[in-house]
């Protein structure tokens, strides 16, 4: 098989997230700038695509170079050997984007990557006269300059990887499954103890737990655009699937429970977990925050909340933030972890956070506020 460089693109805030995953893959990688880079084969890239549950996409790097001028974007980029990836009747349609570059009009950058890769298609595949025919496979082709280097990848992924398949309803506002997982993933939590979704809309941090706990592979239940290649066989996804599938536990018990104080988006999360193929696993149920409370011990609270974002919104979010910290100051070995804009969060909780980390949930900064409770004792055998 073929090595290449591949990326695993990432929101920021949580690389290292995806490098503890690609690692877990079995990958050694370099953690940048949202993203992380690795090396692997066409297996490699099936088992990213497939595994990785905070990443946003999957792509190749093709190439990077300098790029000051139009002709140096041109002649750079028809010497990559873009043989390598496309077939003869490969469409490939490129998007651009620029920072800081003096190649400013992605527009023009677009084009000019463009003809570039046909006219290295037409000299590669002896082709004279004519057009490329662009009725095969599709690759889609990207070219980002960031102060003035160049790097051009191919999307493996298709649509992002947080699109897992499970979702048939969503809220006003829904969290994306790989900020969902994060959410998990940043936690002590293990299927040896309670899970609840404080603020469970369309269920997706419940349902993410529940894929986390059996150990299902996130992308187990759609498709990907590199299915399509010539270059990526059947074998290599029946035997990444086949993986998968043995890698999973689903006879793994789950104590998961997700709450909303709306009883429509209730019947969203239920029908969301039903769909994922977790709908007996995981208990919604309507319920204002203020009135949760539980006998059991060392679980795990992890929310979205309400913001608060529009003026009209602060005083009932900030009321609700402090009733919340009234009910979770019962639960004295529980850890609580809620992620919200509210710059003061903590004064209407009621106390600080033992630990702070900045997200972006889409545009909007966060903080993830880490409330951490005691370590459950060791079993016994």
């Amino acid at each position: 098989m073929t090595k290449y460089k591949i990326i695993a693109t990432a929101a920021m805030g949580i690389e290292s997230l995806v490098a503890k995953e690609v690692r877990a893959l079995g990958y050694e990688c370099e953690v940048d700038n949202g993203k992380v880079i690795f090396e692997g084969d066409e297996l490699a890239i099936a088992r990213a695509n497939l595994w990785l549950r905070t990443a946003d996409r999957v792509k190749i790097e093709v190439g990077q170079f300098k790029a000051r001028t139009f002709d140096e974007l041109f002649e750079k980029t028809k010497a990559l050997d873009w043989g390598r990836y496309l077939p003869v009747d490969a469409q490939f349609p490129v998007s651009g984007k620029s920072v800081k570059s003096k190649l400013f009009s992605v527009s023009d950058c677009q084009s000019i990557v463009k003809k570039a890769i046909v006219d290295k298609m037409k000299k590669h595949h002896n082709i004279t006269t004519g057009w490329l025919e662009e009725k095969g496979a599709t690759f889609k082709i990207e070219v980002a300059l960031l102060k003035d280097i160049a790097t051009i990848t191919i999307d493996t992924s298709g649509a992002g990887l947080h699109k897992r398949g499970y979702r048939v309803g969503q809220g006003e506002a829904p969290l994306k499954e790989t900020l969902a997982a994060a959410l998990v993933m940043l936690t002590p939590w293990n299927p040896d103890r309670p899970f609840v979704d404080a603020f469970c809309g369309s269920g997706t941090i419940a349902i993410e737990a529940a894929l986390i706990g059996q150990n299902i592979a996130p992308g187990f239940n759609r498709d990907f655009i590199s299915e399509e290649w010539p270059w990526m066989s059947q074998e290599i996804w029946d035997k990444a699937r086949d993986e998968a599938e043995e890698l999973a536990n689903y006879d793994q018990d789950l104590d998961i429970a997700g709450y909303d104080i709306d009883h429509r988006m209730i019947k969203v999360a239920q029908q969301n977990a039903f769909e994922a193929g977790l709908g007996d696993l995981i208990q919604f149920k309507q319920m204002q925050v203020r009135d949760f409370t539980t006998p059991k011990e060392y679980g795990i609270i992890v929310g979205n909340p309400p913001y608060g974002e529009r003026l009209s919104d602060r005083p009932s979010v900030e009321a609700m933030y402090a009733e919340m910290g009234d009910a979770f100051a019962k639960l004295d070995t529980w850890s609580v972890f809620m992620l919200t804009s509210h710059e003061q969060f903590e004064q209407y909780y009621g106390k600080p956070a033992t630990k702070k980390r900045k997200l972006f949930n889409g545009f909007i900064k966060t903080d993830y506020y880490q409330y951490w409770g005691p370590r459950p004792p060791r079993k016994t055998n």
